[in-house]
């Protein structure tokens, strides 16, 4: 039995637990099982994983994607240049075998821990269908752990963007300062913030929604409620609009492709 599952904390509500355990149903899969496992400090993945000697993968949530990484014997290229992880493949590997390539150094466990970014996959796959030429400028709603996927991807893509954030910040844009003119000129917006998330379906992110036209696209990472305050303001000023659902499947798709690989990074 192969075994699987998420670490973050709280994970009262997991997308995650869900789709591997309808995905196993669905297509018969009957050796692997998918757990959800809370930690309260990353500090806590070591012993976990000496715990359950047979997790083959992880998946991880806030607030770890970022601290997981001194944990990590190898990295991918985009996940490092995002400077965030949320999937771990696991192996019995010694890293000290692994160390005489030089790509890594050890970390006084005998298993091998790659870290990859498949919200970056996600994200991108889920977006690029709704891109036109016209979307060359974006703005980023928020500059969390969420943010940084979608940094990663728009930079990949050619897109320049600003970031939109609370408290002040070297380069981002106060919320307390966006006009009309920002609306105008971004066509893209992208919201990476929790506001308006089930059950605060009735709150937004704080932006002239006024200002917001048919040429504009709003994505949402939030999936849950389908249609947040934030893409139903766009959606009335006819914008094109998505949810994250789409983005979340796909990265989960993409963790079990990285997790049944028969091509391991060397």
């Amino acid at each position: 039995m192969k075994h699987y599952g998420l670490i973050g904390f709280p994970l009262s509500h997991s997308f995650s637990k869900k789709f591997f355990i309808e995905k196993f149903k669905n297509e018969g899969i009957t050796d692997a099982k998918y757990e959800l496992y809370p930690i309260e400090h990353i500090s806590e993945l070591i012993p976990l994983l000496r715990e359950h000697p047979d997790l083959c993968g992880l998946n991880v949530t806030v607030p770890y994607k970022v601290n997981v990484l001194k944990y990590l014997d190898w990295v991918e290229h985009d996940a490092r240049n995002a400077g965030a992880v949320n999937c771990i493949s696991i192996t019995a590997e010694s890293p000290v075998v692994a160390a005489f390539s030089g790509e890594i150094g050890i970390k006084g466990h005998d298993f091998r821990l790659e870290g990859y970014n498949t919200d970056i996959y996600g994200f991108e796959r889920s977006l690029k269908p709704l891109l036109k030429n016209r979307h060359d400028q974006a703005l980023i709603l928020g500059d969390g752990g969420a943010a940084k996927a979608v940094k990663c991807v728009l930079d990949n893509l050619g897109i320049s963007y600003k970031c939109v954030t609370r408290k002040p910040s070297p380069g981002n844009i106060l919320f307390s300062e966006l006009n009309p003119h920002h609306i105008k000129n971004n066509l893209l917006i992208i919201n990476t913030t929790p506001v308006g998330m089930s059950p605060n379906v009735d709150e937004c992110p704080p932006i002239p929604y006024e200002a917001i036209t048919d040429d504009h696209l709003l994505y949402d990472l939030i999936y849950n409620p389908e249609q947040t305050l934030f893409l139903k303001k766009g959606a009335e000023k006819c914008a094109t609009t998505k949810n994250g659902y789409e983005m979340l499947v796909l990265q989960a798709e993409k963790s079990w492709e990285i997790w049944n690989s028969k091509d391991k990074h060397p």
